[in-house]
């Protein structure tokens, strides 16, 4: 049986390699479009254009002569194709009648084979239904069976785009910028002048975001040129120049200057850096798994992204209150929007309930977004404070709210420093948000505990060194001298940024540090045998 190569698995995951007319047809589209376009598209046309590419190569073949169907009579010095024999061509010379009783009447051609001369014989006339009689209706027409070249794509896409995106990346004569491909020759020059321009129009509007096509109004740009080709150049023409930072979500290109930026996503804070700390996470039990999955902190090995952006709600830690930002964890990423290759996405975030608008910043890299410093103070947020995220009215906005009620006196932990000592005790604070009360700490003079960490930074001091130093000061704040898992966790980030993996290994592995159930602790002193203990 014939089936077209094109419709077959092997043809386009085994067998599929470029080949110069693929790159030509390529560099041919691009050509007429005059417009960048995205690999999945071009990935698409090439595989219509092998598509097509086999329909022609089939008309030509098929039209050296007659198909041969077991059904039709045929003349001596008539032409035959036949496409069970990888369209080879003869000529009938002889014809004598068949003597089968199984087929009733039917005739016998002999043919002889092009310049070899080979011939062979073959039945015709035959009244007796046969498979080629419907597989030689079926070359060219289908079916019906036959995948159109969007259904071949769905199917083995993947394959000729990663083919192509390879291929593409090696052209010379080709240039990608946020995903779209274009003939690198017919890229619009933008010089000098049109880049100064385009930094005065950003100044203006205090920095950006600001899309291609409004910077492009006020540039003396050919106006023959087709806009999505304008675009492009500028496009590349700004993202070739430090002046200028590519800030939008995926699919949206938006243009920020980058002196404009506020430096803390230009240059992550030190404070929510987290140097990796080895550890051993057979030694977690069950109920320290499950505590970490709840903290779920942007810095566990655990980190993986849900697919979906769901409502989210999460406690404010130090480190994020200090430097006033989100983390970019596992269920909070899905809310934030992402990009093709920005390191810095431009984002709104909106009170849930004033409907304030607060600029804000993803940085992918270090795993949070920058912008909620004046918020947090203004709401007087504590660490520990429960936060509430969810998608917002359109993509790159995110709705944040708290849990706010009537302010009143609490008996909260209080954090103080005395001399190179970190101090903790119980006061009363006006609380007008909802919190979690093993992890709210308040502090008397939080610039102080700057101090602190930059002296554990700078003399290296271990994770277990810390706990060791904070451990007995929030032991004396329980009658019974315990201490939960989730408030060491919060503690120690005053000093150190670490996940809680580490830190829940650490009260394991440690002899001083005594389980009583629950995830609360107990310290032994006599049981330390590191060194630095206060």
């Amino acid at each position: 049986m014939f089936h077209r190569q094109t419709q077959t698995e092997q043809y386009w995951v085994r067998d599929f390699a470029l080949g110069r007319d693929d790159l030509e047809f390529i560099h041919n589209l691009l050509l007429e479009e005059e417009r960048p376009l995205p690999v999945d598209q071009l990935a698409l046309a090439l595989i219509r254009y092998r598509v097509d590419r086999e329909v022609n190569s089939l008309h030509k073949m098929l039209s050296k002569g007659k198909v041969y169907r077991p059904a039709d009579t045929h003349t001596v010095g008539e032409k035959l194709v036949f496409p069970a024999l990888n369209f080879a061509t003869a000529e009938v010379t002889d014809i004598r009648p068949g003597a089968n009783p199984e087929f009733g009447e039917f005739q016998v051609v002999q043919v002889a084979f092009g310049r070899t001369g080979r011939r062979r014989e073959f039945a015709s006339a035959l009244l007796k239904p046969h498979p080629l009689n419907d597989e030689t209706d079926e070359l060219l027409e289908g079916d019906g069976s036959m995948l159109e070249p969007d259904q071949l794509y769905a199917r083995y896409g993947r394959h000729v785009r990663e083919q192509l995106q390879a291929a593409l990346n090696q052209h010379p004569d080709m240039v990608e910028l946020f995903g779209l491909w274009f003939l690198k020759a017919l890229v619009v020059e933008i010089g000098p002048g049109h880049l100064n321009i385009a930094e005065a129009i950003l100044d203006i509007s205090e920095g950006g975001p600001l899309p291609p096509a409004r910077i492009l109004k006020d540039l003396d740009l050919p106006a023959e040129a087709r806009r999505e080709l304008l675009e492009f150049s500028l496009n590349y023409a700004l993202d070739r120049d430090e002046r200028f930072d590519e800030v939008g979500p995926s699919g949206q290109v938006l243009w920020y200057l980058r002196r404009l930026e506020p430096p803390e996503v230009l240059a992550p804070p030190r404070r929510l850096a987290y140097r990796p700390i080895p550890y051993d996470r057979d030694l977690l039990n069950l109920n320290l798994r499950r505590l970490e999955a709840e903290l779920d902190d942007e810095w566990s090995l655990a980190w993986h992204p849900n697919p979906a952006a769901e409502p989210v709600t999460l406690t404010l830690t130090y480190p994020h209150w200090q430097q006033g930002t989100l983390p970019l964890s596992s269920r909070i990423a899905p809310l934030f929007p992402t990009a093709f290759q920005a390191p810095r996405i431009r984002c709104l975030l909106v009170d849930g309930e004033t409907k304030q608008e607060l600029e804000a910043w993803v940085v992918w890299e270090g795993r949070f977004v920058y912008g909620l410093e004046a918020w947090y103070r203004n709401n007087q947020l504590p660490v520990g404070a429960y936060l509430h995220l969810s998608p917002g009215p359109e993509p790159g906005v995110i709705l944040i709210d708290y849990e706010r009620r009537r302010p009143q006196q609490e008996w909260i932990r209080v954090a103080r420093v005395d001399g190179s000592k970190i101090i903790f005790g119980m006061q009363k604070r006006a609380l007008g948000a909802a919190y979690d009360d093993m992890m709210t700490i308040g502090f008397s003079n939080p610039e102080a505990l700057d101090a602190i960490w930059v002296k554990a930074l700078e003399q290296n001091w271990s994770l277990a060194q810390i706990m060791v130093r904070l451990f007995p000061e929030l032991a004396k704040l329980s009658p019974q001298s315990t201490v939960h898992s989730k408030t060491v966790y919060s503690a120690v980030n005053m000093v150190r940024r670490c996940p809680p993996g580490p830190i829940f290994a650490e009260l394991v592995r440690q002899p001083c540090f005594i389980s009583m159930g629950e995830n609360y602790w107990r310290f032994n002193p006599s049981l330390w045998s590191g060194e630095q203990y206060p």
